[in-house]
């Protein structure tokens, strides 16, 4: 049976993008790894932060689990910047730890999006499916979310199920 984690990267720890994420993760019992409460400094060339929190991570989230859930919020059309700082020092394990990065190879991937309402303008997931095309790892689909009355919205969570069943 694959192992999967959700990495939640959000500016709000227990927010509405946490909420779908939790839904998510009682459901598929895939854990949670909250990118606020990491230490993650931006891409450097000179690869200046190589000794914040994302090598060990990156390290854990590569040797532990084979699906990979992104759980962003939108922020002007595009990913979180504590998401997209993620995905920018993936170049670290590209550039000086090799090793690590050929383990995404064959790893799956799939997002969960959450803004105010069913909306959400053509091209949001691009970055994430050319990475994982990159990456050369699977691209297992997406699911916009968003919450009523401080739940995760009816139909939201039937997609979550049966995107669950699916990749069971």
């Amino acid at each position: 049976m694959k192992k999967g984690v959700i990495i939640l990267g959000s500016s709000s720890s227990d927010g509405n993008t946490y909420k779908s994420a939790a839904y998510f993760s009682d459901r598929s019992g895939f854990p949670i790894i909250d990118l606020k409460s990491k230490k993650i400094g931006q891409f450097d060339y000179d690869f200046a932060n190589s000794d914040d929190d994302f090598l060990p991570l990156i390290r854990e989230i590569v040797d532990n689990y084979d699906i990979l859930i992104f759980a962003t919020p939108v922020y002007w059309y595009s990913m979180s910047g504590i998401m997209k700082k993620f995905f920018d020092r993936i170049s670290d394990v590209l550039k000086i730890e090799k090793e690590t990065g050929r383990k995404l190879n064959g790893k799956e991937m799939g997002v969960i999006s959450c803004s105010w309402g069913p909306g959400l303008k053509d091209g949001f997931y691009m970055p994430f499916v050319e990475s994982a095309n990159y990456l050369k790892m699977n691209y297992l689909g997406q699911i916009h979310s968003w919450t009523v009355n401080d739940d995760v919205d009816e139909e939201v969570k039937s997609k979550m199920d049966a995107f669950i069943e699916k990749i069971s």
